[in-house]
């Protein structure tokens, strides 16, 4: 019994496949540079808050540029009356950020976050025993305004309901002159337990890793579908003719 040659193979791509694949994979090429791009800014900006946070605190001082995440201690009075309420959540909850300006003991002002309060305990004297008196000491981080997301609503004033923080509009919301950042609170619990001040962590979601994965993974599948795809069997020659 006489065996049978093994069929030759011969790439051939055809027009159209290759008119759709050759784009679409560079697309995906590109797609994973940007992603590997993008994960090593993203690197370094972490990198950076964790070396602005391992640094011990320092006294604020009255420089019109403040350093990101630089841990800071600030003394004076708060001022309870004009507090404002930034939305925000806490562990999935629903809450506000409690704003209150803080008159220093040359007079000057600077905006604190408290931490966080649940909706139900806007009214100050639902939190009575959480109303530091006289002059107190904050150990937090320097927080710059990141700007307003396009998903952002718009900030309401007359209503006290802050959806982003423009720091200008709240200082003069609340009548004060301070600079264009805040100080956020550091963990150390208040009397009555809130506001719930934030961990000193690094909370920064960095997922471009896995994109870069998926998106080079796309482009070596497109890649070889296209070549199995496009590969047809040599006819064999005619052998009637000749």
């Amino acid at each position: 019994m006489t065996t049978p040659p093994p069929e030759e193979i011969r790439f051939r791509p055809k027009f159209w496949p290759v008119v759709i694949t050759i784009p679409t994979f560079f697309v995906l090429v590109g797609l994973g540079v940007w992603q590997m791009n993008r994960l090593a800014w993203k690197t370094e900006i972490v990198a950076y808050r964790e070396a602005q946070l391992s640094v011990p605190a320092v006294a604020l001082t009255d420089e019109p540029v403040q350093v990101e995440f630089r841990r800071v201690l600030v003394e004076g009075e708060f001022l309870h009356d004009k507090e404002m309420f930034l939305a925000a959540t806490l562990d999935g909850r629903f809450g506000f950020h409690l704003i209150t300006p803080l008159r220093r003991g040359d007079g000057s002002f600077v905006l604190v976050n408290r931490g966080w309060i649940p909706p139900g305990m806007r009214e100050s004297w639902l939190r009575v025993d959480s109303r530091l008196e006289g002059t107190v000491a904050i150990e937090g981080i320097i927080r710059s305004s990141p700007g307003r997301s396009r998903l952002s609503p718009d900030n309401d004033p007359a209503k006290n309901y802050w959806f982003w923080r423009d720091y200008e509009a709240m200082a003069a919301y609340a009548g004060v002159d301070a600079p264009p950042f805040m100080v956020e609170a550091g963990p150390a619990e208040n009397p009555g337990e809130v506001p719930i001040g934030r961990e000193f962590k690094v909370e920064l979601r960095n997922e471009h890793f896995q994109y870069v994965i998926i998106w080079f993974s796309l482009a070596i599948v497109l890649a070889v579908i296209f070549v199995v795809s496009q590969r047809t069997p040599l006819e064999p020659p005619d052998k009637t003719t000749g």
